[in-house]
């Protein structure tokens, strides 16, 4: 008999043996087993707990938190001690009233939920309120599970700080009505998730620019949908045009601004949507693309736009919004069969304007592509899952799009640590997990009335409807420890188990709860006019059918999971059928009581993006999210941080079966390459369990964005809610890529989806053709290399010419067919070259490289256009080699820098490619017309002109920086200390910010440094090479020396015979031997050197971001707001992986 959760006390026996206990009609109260803790000891005791200090650095070493002595379990690590501390401990540092630790944190939270339990009814003696206490600390201090922020900012701080003066409304059990009063934490906000509604009237906008501050100040989210107010072409009843919401969308945007950047924990986190329908939606969809472009302009003029809070992008509108644009299945099936879709007046739906649902959708996935804004929600798929519909439609969700559901309500949110409910022996511990869910929805459920609400309807909604959001963390490092590929059948049915048991149990243990505990009063006058019951939320009866319904549905897909296996499907579910079992028994049960007892939820899971409380319970991955990277940088108690592969790497080893040498020389070649591919051992049809969001800087695989979509339509039919999760696409992705994984989302039954396309900020859509000069130009550029680079390119993907050819590759797939055909066939050319080079007494590689056209043309039999063989054909051997000017985008990012030499100041500002790269240079010290400003920039041009024509900067560098002239003095500048002159100190800052540090390997010949990576495994023979999936490199200079090229193309190219002729080669023409060019192809990856080692600020601390920067490309991630690291995605939302703020709810 299953025994491991609350069961309503005086209970019968249910015939099944493996079924809970079934409640009576009696209200005594709940009752509770012990399964994490033990009679008679503490939780706390059962913990080894060590003090340590708490330090958060800034990305120069500054300090900007520090406390000591903070008390936590010693298997937490340091990045959850600097959360909790920096986060969620109570008082200023100093002060009697700060909390010292997490266990201080876990007991004000956990017997403040205790005492609330006792006060409603909610325990039947009050052992099983003890016995609750015990396995809600057990759980919570082993990082099992952690309630959503604003619990641990507020639940019990009453007892710390009595008189606080915070006002709220909220629900009082005496009166049965809810009250605004004076509450202080007696009654605080506890929901991370807000949505709210607005009436076509000034005073209702004003109102909800009033209600979503309040909830800003207090670290909240907030979601609301503006199409209810008129569009811009609709008359006003008093005489002329509505502005319609874009424009209030600016002052809301403002307010989000101004409350982020007031000083609290957290920046403003607010969702804007918009009905495909309304007349605005056009304008709408480009608002914010709009209003990117305007900050590009303002960054070329030389405004500063390193970040959100930056010059250009403060000058500019929507950017503190997500935006999500809301269709419903007409819109949907309209564009699918390329038919018409038409916008209504808000006031009276008269048509307004006809469009091609398809260029909605094109327009929706331009904006997507340029900005990353906006998401979609598709409204006919959320309101089928509706459990109130009588009560109203769903029209809005949180900023996050996990929470859906009536206008004017809110849900508190909790997410387990799946990874803590692996056994030692490799099995996911069903019977616990349900205990689990049973527990902590009861804690949930006894915040509601006990929280506080910004508005009297919100307040209201929540006592009538009680909608709550439990979910889990860790499914991706789940997946991976248990051998499992995130894209795959086998790992999507696992998820959709747990996911199922998941909210089963929580809707059983709603059940239980009305079961057992005291019947609620209403409201609202709609539930009021109810016929109430029992102990269900009011609003079950006036929805009691619809409610069932849905848990019908919830029902019949589990029946769904485990089908979709494919033949060729090489992984197996572990415990699939105990999996299912226990989700069926869950569904069955939930439905059972339900519809003898009603639910005490209206909602019950959602699955959050879990920033902040994802590093508190030290969570390798965040939500549903796949991992980003294999590996990471941990923090150390003394300080300073190293560098590991993550646990679930040798775990997940273990498990596809490989032994412990093998195992230990995959985990060692993972550390030094962060990467898996080409490491020894590995089975290629083990790779997929690997692949994580972004794709290693020296590696080529990814998770495909259809492998996001199908792993959220796994998750999906059991959630009450939806998720908040980011379907991360290639930077080289088209509009209709994006377009097709919007269509697939909706198709496939998601309730909203978020796509970021890699960089999307910064750059202009791929076209689906190319202008044929541009061609032209690309294919002359590639193929005017020396032949060494073009072979070079070709292995390896790399170069500024060749990032072109794989753009082009879609865009005209015959003429660079041809094109590529005619490069790799002068690998064959070079041999009959070699021949002619003895006759013809050539000495230089421009030799080759015009026999070797020449040859190579002679084995093609398709023509070759103009463009491949004209620019070598009149080509002068004796000329030098040929420069190519590498421009930079027309928008570019850009760094400006001020500096003082003996009181003399000026301003540099760099403008860079966009591998972050410098390319041009502009130098500002006196006014216009002077002498000096006409020298300065026109040195500043000459300067510009070398670096992209090639020039390493490294050179510049090195004959500018210690020149001698006047003026000279004292800089200020720490690292520079005395400067000899303006150009010393120019190109010597210039070293420090872009030749060292983490900016080094951008200029090293990183792409060439490990020869092993795109070498086939030895038993596989050489693959030829496929363009396609080569990895673009950072980018460098050209051109480069020859001997250098030649090195390079035998130390990269995966063609062992290939391998041999360029080596041949390279001795023919620069001396070097054989052997020698050879023994630089095969050598075995070095360790990592010294200098190889992640850079310490001065405190000896590396920031976990720029080691994350290094792994993998974080595109246009903001910069923290708190410590100014670069922060990554998250769900739909970012966090900083050093201090651990989020931009979003959790």
């Amino acid at each position: 008999m299953y025994e491991s959760y609350s069961t309503p006390t005086g209970a019968a026996q249910t015939p099944s043996q493996s079924s809970p206990m079934q409640p009576t009609a009696g209200r005594g109260g709940l009752t509770f087993t012990r399964r994490f803790s033990k009679a008679g000891t503490s939780p706390y005791d059962e913990v080894q707990w060590e003090k340590r200090t708490a330090l958060i650095t800034d990305a120069s070493g500054k300090t900007i938190f520090e406390q000591q002595d903070v008390e936590v379990p010693g298997d937490w690590s340091m990045t959850a001690t600097n959360i909790v501390a920096s986060k969620y401990l109570h008082g200023q540092i100093g002060t009697p009233e700060r909390e010292t630790g997490a266990r201080q944190l876990v007991g004000r939270v956990a017997e403040t939920i205790r005492d609330w339990g006792i006060a409603g009814g909610y325990f039947a003696t009050p052992q099983d309120a003890a016995i609750f206490h015990d396995e809600l600390v057990s759980m919570l201090v082993a990082q099992r599970v952690a309630f959503n922020s604003p619990v641990w900012f507020n639940v019990g701080c009453d007892r710390l700080e009595p008189n606080s003066d915070a006002q709220n409304w909220h629900w009082d059990p005496q009166t049965e009505t809810v009250r605004f009063t004076t509450t202080g934490y007696s009654n605080p906000q506890c929901s991370a998730c807000f949505i709210n509604s607005v009436e076509d009237s000034l005073d209702a906008i004003l109102t909800l620019a009033k209600t979503e501050g309040m909830l800003f100040k207090w670290g909240s989210g907030t979601g609301t949908n503006l199409s209810s107010i008129r569009g811009s072409m609709e008359m006003l009843s008093g005489g002329g045009t509505a502005s319609g919401p874009l424009s209030f969308m600016r002052g809301f945007d403002a307010f989000a601004g101004v409350i982020k950047s007031g000083g609290k924990t957290r920046r403003a986190a607010k969702m804007v949507i918009l009905n495909v329908d309304h007349p605005d939606i056009v304008d709408f969809i480009d608002c914010k693309s709009k209003e990117e472009a305007k900050a590009f302009s303002l960054i070329k003029a030389g405004y500063d736009g390193s970040g959100p809070d930056s010059e250009a992008y403060s000058s500019i509108f929507f950017q503190n919004a997500n935006n999500s644009v809301r269709v419903s299945d007409e819109f949907m099936q309209a564009y699918e069969r390329d038919g018409d879709f038409t916008t209504r007046a808000v006031k009276d739906g008269a048509p307004i304007k006809t469009y091609k649902a398809r260029d909605i959708m094109r327009k929706i996935a331009e904006a997507t592509w340029l900005c990353g804004d906006p998401g979609m929600q598709f409204d006919t798929t959320i309101n089928r899952w509706h459990t109130s519909k009588n009560s109203g439609r769903i029209n809005a969700s949180n900023p996050c799009s996990e929470y859906m559901f009536l206008d004017n309500s809110a849900c508190n949110l909790a997410s387990f640590n799946l990874m803590k409910f692996l056994t030692p022996a490799g099995t996911f511990d069903i019977q616990a997990y349900r205990h689990g869910i049973s527990v902590v929805i009861t804690a949930m459920e006894i915040l509601v009335d006990n929280s506080g609400y910004p508005t009297e309807a919100i307040a209201k909604n929540s006592h009538d409807y009680r909608p709550l959001g439990i979910g889990y963390a860790n499914l991706g490092a789940l997946l991976m420890a248990c051998g499992l590929p995130y894209d795959s059948d086998a790992g999507r049915d696992y998820a959709a188990s747990l996911t199922a048991i998941l909210c089963g149990q929580a809707y059983l243990q709603s059940s239980i709860v009305a079961a057992t505990c005291p019947p609620l009063g209403s409201a609202t006058t709609l539930t009021a006019e109810a016929e109430r019951q029992g102990g269900a939320c009011p609003g079950f009866y006036v929805n009691r059918e619809p409610f069932l319904d849905v848990i019908r549905m919830h029902r019949a897909e589990v029946n769904k999971i485990g089908k979709s296996y494919s033949s060729a499907e090489p992984f197996v579910t572990p415990q699939l059928d105990a999996l299912i079992d226990a989700s069926r028994e869950c569904w069955d049960m939930a439905l059972i009581y339900g519809e003898r007892y009603g639910y005490r939820n209206s909602q019950t899971t959602v699955l959050a993006p879990t920033g902040t409380i994802g590093f508190m319970m030290d969570c390798d991955t965040t939500g549903i999210e796949p991992d980003l990277a294999l590996v990471k940088y941990k923090k150390l108690v003394g300080g300073g941080m190293i560098k590991i592969v993550n646990q679930t790497v040798p775990s997940a080893l273990f498990k596809l079966g490989y032994s412990d040498g093998e195992v230990n020389g995959i985990v060692s070649y993972i550390d030094a390459t962060g990467t898996i591919e080409g490491a020894p051992a590995i089975k290629p049809e083990h790779l997929a369990v690997f692949d994580c969001s972004f794709k290693p800087s020296k590696g080529t695989r990814s998770i495909h964005y259809m492998g996001h979509i199908k792993m959220m339509a796994a998750a999906q039919p059991f959630l009450s809610g939806a998720i908040s999760k980011t379907v991360n696409l290639p930077h080289e992705a088209t509009v209709d890529q994006i377009a097709e994984a919007y269509a697939e989302s909706w198709r496939q039954g998601i309730k909203a989806v978020a796509v970021y396309r890699d960089g999307s900020k910064g750059v202009q859509p791929l076209n689906t053709s190319q202008d044929t000069k541009a061609e032209a130009k690309t294919l002359d550029a590639t193929l005017s290399l020396a032949g060494g680079r073009v072979l070079a390119a070709i292995a390896t993907g790399a170069t500024a010419e060749t990032a072109d050819l794989a753009a082009l590759e879609e865009k005209s797939a015959d003429r660079l067919e041809v094109g590529a055909k005619h490069i790799l066939h002068a690998a064959k050319a070079f041999e009959l070259a070699l021949a002619d080079l003895a006759s013809a007494k050539a000495s230089s590689l421009a030799a080759v490289r015009q026999v070797a056209s020449q040859a190579a043309a002679t084995q093609i039999t398709s023509p070759i256009p103009a463009p491949l063989a004209s620019p070598l054909a009149s080509q002068d051997l004796n000329a030098p080699p040929r420069a190519i000017r590498h421009r930079l985008p027309e928008e570019r990012a850009s760094i400006t820098h001020k500096f003082s030499i003996a009181g003399h100041e000026g301003y540099i500002t760099v403008g860079l490619y966009p591998s972050g790269q410098p390319g041009e240079i502009f130098i500002k010290m006196a006014k216009e017309g002077s002498t000096v400003s006409g020298l300065m920039d026109a040195f500043a041009t000459s300067i510009s002109l070398a670096l992209q024509h090639g020039v390493p900067l490294k050179i510049l560098c090195e004959k500018f920086a210690h020149t001698r002239f006047e003026p000279s003095g004292w800089t200020g500048n720490e690292q520079i200390g005395y400067a000899k002159s303006l150009m010393d100190y120019i190109f010597r800052w210039l070293q420090l910010r872009f030749l060292s540090g983490t900016q080094l390997p951008l200029f090293g010949g990183a792409a060439f440094a490990q020869p092993q990576q795109l070498a086939a495994p030895e038993s596989a023979p050489a693959a030829p090479v496929d363009m396609t999936e080569m990895p673009p490199p950072p980018e460098q200079p050209f051109p480069r020396s020859e001997p250098d090229i030649e090195t390079e193309i035998s130390s990269a190219t995966s063609n062992q015979a290939l391998t041999r002729l360029v080596a041949e080669l390279a001795q023919r023409i620069n001396n070097v031997s054989s052997a020698e060019a050879s023994s630089r192809a095969s050598a075995p990856t070095p360790p990592m050197a010294a200098d190889q080692m992640p850079k310490l600020t001065d405190r000896g601390i590396y920031h976990a971001a720029d080691a994350m920067r290094e792994m993998y490309d974080m595109g246009d991630a903001p910069s923290c707001g708190t410590c100014g690291a670069i922060m990554v995605r998250n769900g739909s939302c970012y966090r900083c992986m050093s201090c651990g703020s989020t931009s979003g709810c959790s």
